[in-house]
């Protein structure tokens, strides 16, 4: 806790001031993402003689083939760094990485078969319905009484981190890390604002020389008490500060949605706030905050007896392609199907159009994206 590290990474014109993090056994690290080909030249800054003033030079090389970057906010939709349109089609596996090996081996198997591209996992365990089970490690080093050292981080349960994140990566999905949640038993979620905050440097600075993560303040931040607003801005502004590579951002809610207009978040995330409606409000959420709507939580298919986790699997395909076709612009055409003719209405439309038809059968209306 007493060493400070810190180095400046240039790239021609570019420079990245990137925090660096003790990883154990006397080893200091620096990450960082490198954004373009050529030389990196860096020099680091410590309070530490034996890590000030190091310099040295990386030769980076193009990018590997399939290899796009990481994902920015492209107007009210995603892109990766090269370009390339980026698609949100996301699950949630909350405490995946909390499991025991097979569990975790076959959440990366199922991935692997699976369409979704992002993933939102918890940093911390959770404690909740079907998932009660003590973790193998801790991001804290335990005591022998059972208690945590909340100045000694267990390097191998980070170790084990990076691991999981570059696997998905390894699998083009996303890694929605989640710092905070609620469903705790281990004092977790309440740390203070002093140790929240070093978790939080010490994350960020970990994890944001990956291409394939996103930072989430708190899985349903309405549902802890222990943090205001102002906590959430303070932290918020933190991973701002220690991500010199602007990792998508947000906070996720329970039924009170947090104010996505602030400036440290670069989208909304939010789950249903009414039972049957979640999808159909994102063209109001987009117009309210003025930034892409990701639909983290629209409720899971299954036979639970919570309203939460019983919906069909016909539902939860019309919950998505509510998702997928309401925000967006669109042009309308008329199709004649017998004269095999088009029309199509001037201008682009996102709410309501009045489609004018002529008075004959066998006519279709078309929406093709803009």
């Amino acid at each position: 806790m007493d060493v400070e590290l810190s180095a400046e990474f240039r790239c021609g014109e570019r420079t990245w001031t990137v925090g660096g993090f003790y990883d154990g056994d006397g080893v200091h690290r620096l990450r960082a993402l490198a954004e373009e080909e050529g030389t990196w030249r860096f020099v680091t800054t410590s309070n530490s003689p034996a890590l000030d003033g190091i310099k040295g030079e990386v030769v980076v090389d193009p990018a590997a083939p399939g290899a796009h970057g990481p994902v920015r906010v492209d107007g009210f939709h995603f892109a990766y760094a090269d370009g390339t349109r980026y698609r949100p089609w996301g699950t949630t596996a909350y405490a995946w990485n909390h499991q025991d090996e097979q569990t975790r081996t076959t959440t990366l198997e199922t991935l692997a078969g699976s369409p979704f591209t992002k993933l939102c996992m918890c940093l911390f365990p959770k404690h909740f319905i079907y998932n009660s089970g003590e973790p193998e490690r801790f991001p804290f080093v335990r005591k022998d009484d059972g208690s945590f050292d909340h100045t000694r981080f267990d390097t191998g349960f980070f170790a084990r981190l990076d691991e999981q994140v570059r696997r998905l990566g390894a699998l083009g999905v996303q890694a929605d890390l989640i710092l905070f949640h609620p469903y705790d038993r281990w004092d977790f979620a309440d740390l203070g604002p002093a140790v929240d905050d070093r978790v939080v440097r010490y994350v960020v600075r970990r994890l944001s020389g990956y291409a394939n993560v996103w930072f989430s303040l708190a899985n349903e931040h309405d549902l802890m008490p222990g943090k205001s607003t102002a906590d959430w801005d303070r932290i918020g502004e933190l991973v701002t500060a220690e991500d010199p590579h602007g990792h998508p951002l947000s906070i996720h809610n329970f039924s009170q949605h947090f104010d996505h207009t602030r400036p440290w978040i670069t989208h909304a995330s939010v789950q249903r706030d009414e039972p049957y409606r979640t999808a159909e409000n994102t063209s109001a959420w987009r117009e309210r905050w003025g930034k892409p709507v990701v639909v983290d939580e629209c409720g899971y298919e299954g036979d639970l007896e919570y309203d939460w986790g019983n919906i069909s699997g016909q539902e939860m395909i019309r919950r998505f392609w509510e998702g997928a076709v309401r925000p967006g612009r669109w042009h309308v055409d008329v199709l004649d199907t017998w004269e095999c003719t088009i029309d199509r209405l001037p201008g682009t439309y996102e709410t309501f159009v009045l489609v004018p038809l002529p008075s004959k059968p066998h006519q279709a209306v078309r929406l093709v994206a803009a």
